[in-house]
């Protein structure tokens, strides 16, 4: 009786992430935001000011970037990563349906096929991936001053701030979009999201 009684219950939410997937999210986005706040202490006068221990700041700063890309090297050893990672990395007809529905501001469901992931989040994770690595190869050159020559210096000075400036920007638009969406971030909180959103966002998504 209670296994019948159970069965629509688990019925009703399908598995999205696995722990490992959720662990990396989790530790890059922590270390992605000390970077972004350390940078905001270092560049806003009003906070540098109130924190103050400005080579502290700046320690911490350079540490938490050259961390960021762990969380996603160590985490490759799961198999639901790796596989993950082979889905953001594959675009198909039905992504460019999704994108020019997208710059229509079509929000009907059936404009927006989808598999696991849709178009926008496969082009934000390229590109925050992308820009992740030149933030790190531009760190490293400002970083390291006696390696490189001047101009070398001042054009990654240059890349890396405004790329930083940009990066607030993009990221902020994607945590709006995920506080509006309650069932994507319960599914990287908890692993599970409802089928029926899934089957309404991710149509194309064979869970």
């Amino acid at each position: 009786m209670s296994l019948r009684a159970d069965a629509p219950a688990r019925a009703t939410h399908v598995h999205r992430f696995s722990r490992a997937e959720r662990w990396v999210h989790r530790t890059s986005a922590a270390l992605m935001g000390v970077c972004v706040l350390t940078a905001a202490c270092l560049y806003v006068p009003e906070l540098a000011q109130l924190v103050g221990r400005r080579a502290l700041v700046v320690t911490v700063h350079q540490w938490a970037g050259l961390a960021l890309p762990v969380p996603v090297l160590l985490g490759l050893v799961s198999r639901a990563l790796r596989a993950d990672l082979r889905l953001l990395n594959r675009f198909g007809p039905h992504d460019r349906l999704w994108l020019r529905a997208a710059l229509r501001r079509d929000e009907r469901h059936a404009a927006r096929p989808a598999g696991k992931f849709n178009a926008g989040q496969k082009i934000y994770a390229a590109w925050i991936a992308g820009a992740t690595l030149v933030m790190l190869g531009t760190g490293l050159i400002m970083w390291f001053t006696h390696l490189t020559p001047l101009v070398w210096r001042t054009s990654a000075t240059f890349v890396h701030d405004w790329l930083a400036l940009t990066m607030g920007i993009v990221l902020a638009g994607h945590i709006g979009m995920a506080l509006a969406d309650p069932e994507a971030r319960r599914g990287m909180r908890t692993g599970e999201v409802s089928r029926e959103w899934a089957d309404r966002e991710h149509s194309l998504w064979r869970h």
